[in-house]
């Protein structure tokens, strides 16, 4: 059996660890590796690194972790170990990933992979450079939803596409009256590297490039709807970024998308992100998971009549996409392709590259916003 050593950094965040370590990387050894295109298993050898040593030590016993460590240089300089992950905040994302690029590590990483432009692509000319391997997660792409979004696109079932339109977000508790907030307080001070543009921007950047054309244009406005909250301590802080922001897209091929993303809404749809695709030929609507579709010889004819009560049940005139294949956790999966791409050098669309697109967007939605206009957004040189 093949090993393949994997420093895992910010795991004890949320998504660090839910999706990565455990549903990720243990995961993979807890089903005895990866099945290689030669036939051979490979092992999946973590060890998990930050800065406090206890935590790390416990987390390591809870799983059955061998390794673990708070010295992330240490860790760097094994050469035993090939793949550098960060899930940690993204102020320190940059200069993480670049310390792990001089160690001559592959780096793959949550994003955004900074708050700032040129940062991030000076970061992906130094991956290029480097002659590594490097990704970023680009997780929605991989939901089940989307996937068979995905389908009925290649499949021509929309024809010309000419709008998406996304509803993203949950109502965040503020944490004033006895419900804690299910999101931490960094999210909603700038300083911290907070703010719904720069975390939802990135994701919307990818999908929409991958799935219905690349963002040509920007109009974004954000807000801060709630001022004020509660943070983990039961202190009040005052919020200072934005907490939802309204996008307008052009997309390449003329579509236009527009995607609200709040975390002070309360949801009243199917998911807590949707979004639906209309074309000529047909529309569909998905969530995380499902998915539903009209075709236009079974779109209703409804006629405006504000006198009677509506008589057309739209939500029954929508056919439920069915699961033709199994679906793996999207983070699972996106990780097992990136360690192909490492080890068996198999197709990765997904670079540091895709990362400065995500922040780039992010930086020219809230110039949008501070501008209060319409803004190009032109081809990046790496």
């Amino acid at each position: 059996m093949a090993r393949l050593g994997i420093i895992l950094h910010g795991v004890t965040g949320r998504m660090g660890y839910n999706q990565h370590l455990v549903r990720s990387i243990l995961a993979f050894r807890d089903q005895g590796g990866i099945t290689l295109q030669s036939g051979e298993k490979l092992e999946i050898d973590p060890i998990i690194v930050g800065r406090n040593g206890a935590k790390m030590e416990e987390l390591a016993k809870k799983h059955g972790i061998q390794r673990w460590s708070s010295d992330l240089n240490a860790a760097l300089a094994n050469p035993d170990d090939t793949i550098f992950f960060d899930a940690g905040t993204t102020l320190m994302r940059a200069e993480l990933l670049s310390k792990a690029l001089d160690a001559g590590k592959h780096v793959y990483c949550e994003k955004p992979i900074s708050d700032d432009l040129q940062v991030a692509i000076d970061l992906a000319r130094k991956a290029r450079r480097s002659g590594l391997k490097h990704g970023v997660v680009q997780d929605k792409l991989f939901l089940p939803g989307l996937r068979k979004l995905a389908l009925l696109k290649d499949s021509g079932f929309f024809g010309k596409i000419l709008s998406v339109r996304g509803e993203f977000g949950y109502w965040v508790f503020e944490g004033d009256w006895g419900v804690p907030a299910q999101r931490p307080s960094w999210n909603y001070r700038k300083g911290d590297g907070g703010g719904i543009i720069l975390d939802m921007l990135c994701h919307w950047r990818y999908v929409l490039d991958n799935l219905f054309g690349e963002v040509k244009a920007v109009s974004c406005l954000g807000a801060t709807h709630i001022p004020r909250r509660i943070d983990e301590q039961g202190k009040p802080y005052d919020c200072d970024t934005d907490d939802a922001a309204y996008a307008t897209f052009e997309l390449d091929g003329g579509a236009i998308a527009q995607i609200n993303s709040s975390w002070a809404v309360r949801v009243r749809r199917d998911d807590l992100v949707t979004f639906q695709v209309d074309g000529t030929h047909g529309s569909a609507v998905a969530g995380l998971t499902k998915c539903w579709s009209q075709h236009r010889v079974n779109t209703p004819k409804p006629v405006w009549n504000p006198d009677q009560p509506q008589t057309i049940d739209f939500y029954k005139t929508w056919d439920e996409v069915p699961d033709t294949q199994a679906f793996d956790n999207g983070f699972k999966a996106q990780w097992e392709m990136f360690i192909r791409h490492v080890v068996e050098d198999a197709p990765w669309p997904y670079g540091l590259e895709a990362g400065a697109k995500g922040v780039q967007l992010a930086e020219l939605g809230l110039k949008s916003w501070a501008e209060r206009r319409w803004l190009d957004v032109p081809a990046l040189e790496f």
